[in-house]
């Protein structure tokens, strides 16, 4: 699959039935010479390049468009795109430097002092959390950025900054 670069962003459904229609934001990288009725537009879904068949594609100023995809011809199925951004074939290569939690696992942690390791990854939309192993107990602790203060993915070391007791909410 040739290099994918990002232009737009799903942002809502439109129109008056929902019958499928979404509305972009267009980044300035869209381009100008983009022929709706021969070039896809790509979203990943999975971690995978689906191309997108424009059926309607309408420009609206300068940063909008509004756009309806083939095979997607309802609101619940156009609604899976939302908040997804979508992607032309060329450019420059996206940057390497997206991880997943879950590649976390494995991880020495040293959290205010204490060493562990990152044992688990619980996902969750509503709180995702890493299971820590210190001296031998599982902890839970929220797996959010305002707690790890460094990663370092050569060594396999992470930081974290974690708020006072919250370790000690298991003991």
């Amino acid at each position: 699959m040739e290099k994918l670069q990002a232009v737009a962003k799903v942002t809502k459904l439109f129109g008056p039935d929902r019958n499928g229609g979404v509305v972009l934001v267009l980044y300035d990288t869209f381009p100008e010479e983009f022929d709706p009725a021969g070039d896809p537009l790509f979203a990943r879904i999975d971690a995978l390049p689906v191309p997108l068949w424009c059926e309607r594609f309408e420009r609206r100023g300068v940063a909008g468009a509004l756009a309806a995809f083939a095979d997607l011809d309802t609101a619940q199925r156009a609604s899976e795109l939302v908040g997804h951004e979508l992607y032309v074939e060329g450019g420059e290569p996206e940057p390497d430097d997206a991880f997943y939690m879950e590649d976390l696992i494995g991880f020495s942690v040293d959290a205010d002092g204490r060493r562990g390791v990152v044992t688990e990854y619980y996902d969750s939309d509503a709180n995702p959390l890493f299971g820590i192993t210190f001296d031998g107990r599982e902890y839970l602790v929220p797996a959010v950025g305002e707690f790890v203060t460094k990663i370092d993915f050569d060594g396999r070391r992470m930081t974290m900054s974690l708020p006072e007791g919250l370790l000690a909410l298991d003991d």
